[in-house]
């Protein structure tokens, strides 16, 4: 679609230390895993972190924002 800027959330999943605060404020885009570690909803793994294209936004900033051990971007 022309007109459409898709943004991206990057996950530094191995640096998580599975604090849950992103989902707690964010669950839209986070979960935790079975490792009890935070993950992206539908995103894609590469290597040992995690990258999800949106086109909004909403709450993800918040999520990058909270957490405590600031792994959490969105460009």
């Amino acid at each position: 679609m022309i007109g459409v800027s898709f943004m991206k959330i990057k996950l530094e999943r191995n640096k998580c230390i599975g604090c849950g605060s992103c989902v707690a404020v964010c669950d839209k885009y986070f979960e935790m895993g079975e490792d009890n570690l935070s993950k992206l909803k539908g995103g894609q793994t590469i290597g040992e972190n995690m990258e999800l294209e949106i086109n909004e936004v909403g709450c993800a900033k918040e999520a990058a924002e909270i957490c405590p051990v600031q792994i959490i971007y969105v460009e």
